[in-house]
């Protein structure tokens, strides 16, 4: 072999040479890399599962007893405390502070029974832990102190005080027609809510097309909603509609009708109420149905208009069962609001005449107001949120069952 070919055979296999370290030093290192990577996720797995779940089974049997014993003393501290109340015992407290003591123990016991039990992951309970007690504090044991004073004769205009009677205001209630008649006005104002959601989406429609002057006209229609139902009341109720200088009565007069008491008859008082309420209450109906259909997809408009359909086709066809969804939840929060409706009833017809125009609300407020009778009010409230309970469960049930054989 010539000088001139091994020296063209080295300059050859010198590349190749150092092609094979460079990628034996990449194979290396990509093993390496891969190596830390795989002990490093090995590693933080191991931690977190030792610090999770791996928590010795003492710690969490600790954990466990101080729960159940804190929860122990608590019930029965609350029943002492209702037996002594209710002169059932002498053993017990004057006032239901020490109870209230008890629940702020109960929660801290609560909180470190948590962290034994879990570990780590108990910390990430604790911030869920403020909502949960505050609930308790605030929904759970008001209704429970609401169902212990509607076991009592309480009369604030009496000099006895509170006196336990059992199930006396209940058989009461049963028999009260005055209380049934107001359920039964409940039931014509809910039904009332199909006439307003008719409005409302007409509006809705109205300010979703291309008409003049359109934002102007969503703000004037929106000028109900900022105003609260008593001052509706008097702006409309006692001003506008007054028997004899108000706009609307002598209107009314002008069109032929000699007596225009908008608040007189049963019938014509219930439906004034009616309109006052809807009055105050469609334009929230019509801002949630104008968001919806806001957002309704275009591509789906212009097919429809492609294809030639009619606008009355355009809306049975498409906008209405793509508004669906958002239909229910204005009508379902609508609802909410019409079963607490009793600001625009007590300020101009104090549930007359003659009960036409009471509501459950209006009619334990007069309850609450006229005759200090508290433990019969609360009762009346109790029975009532348990009656609303029922049926928008049952409401919720049937309109979800509805939704999915619709849609």
């Amino acid at each position: 072999m010539t000088g001139g070919s091994k020296k063209n055979r080295r300059s050859f296999l010198l590349p190749l040479f150092l092609h094979q370290i460079i990628k034996a030093e990449y194979s290396s290192a990509f093993l390496f890399t891969n190596t830390h990577q795989y002990l490093l996720a090995n590693f933080k797995m191991t931690t977190t599962y030792i610090g999770t779940d791996h928590v010795p089974a003492q710690q969490r049997t600790l954990g466990r007893v101080i729960i159940f014993i804190a929860t122990i003393l608590l019930v029965a501290l609350f029943l002492i405390q209702i037996l002594h109340k209710t002169n059932t015992i002498t053993l017990g407290f004057e006032n239901w502070r020490p109870t209230l003591y008890g629940y702020l123990l109960w929660s801290i016991a609560l909180c470190w029974g948590i962290l034994l039990i879990k570990g780590d992951r108990g910390q990430r309970a604790l911030f869920v832990l403020p909502a949960f007690l505050f609930t308790i504090a605030m929904v759970i044991f008001p209704l429970i102190f609401s169902v212990y004073i509607s076991l009592h004769d309480w009369n604030l205009s009496a000099f006895e005080g509170q006196k336990f009677n059992g199930l006396d205001n209940f058989r009461a209630l049963l028999v009260d027609e005055y209380y049934w008649n107001s359920m039964l006005n409940m039931g014509y104002y809910l039904v009332a809510i199909l006439f307003e959601y008719a409005i409302a989406f007409g509006l809705a429609l109205l300010l979703n097309s291309q008409i003049v002057a359109r934002k102007f006209f969503r703000v004037v229609f929106l000028m109900p909603l900022m105003l609260s139902p008593v001052a509706v009341s008097w702006m409309l109720g006692k001003s506008l509609m007054e028997y004899r200088f108000g706009p609307a009565a002598n209107l009314a007069r002008h069109l032929g009708w000699e007596s225009p008491a908008f608040f007189s008859s049963p019938e014509i008082a219930r439906f004034s109420i009616m309109v006052l309420d809807a009055w105050t209450f469609i334009p929230f109906m019509m801002i949630m149905l104008l968001a919806g259909l806001q957002a309704l997809p275009k591509e789906v408009n212009e097919a429809a208009k492609i294809d030639g359909a009619t606008g009355w086709q355009h809306f049975w066809k498409i906008t209405f069962p793509l508004m669906l969804p958002v239909s229910v939840t204005a009508t379902v929060i609508r609802i909410i609001f019409k079963l607490k409706l009793a600001d625009v009833v007590i300020n101009v017809t104090s549930g007359g005449p003659g009960g036409a125009t009471d509501t459950v609300t209006s009619f334990i407020f007069r309850e609450y107001r006229d005759r200090s009778n508290v433990g019969y009010g609360t009762m009346m409230a109790v029975v009532y949120l348990i009656i609303i309970i029922i049926l928008m469960t049952l409401m919720l049930k049937l309109i979800d069952r509805w939704m999915q054989k619709v849609t």
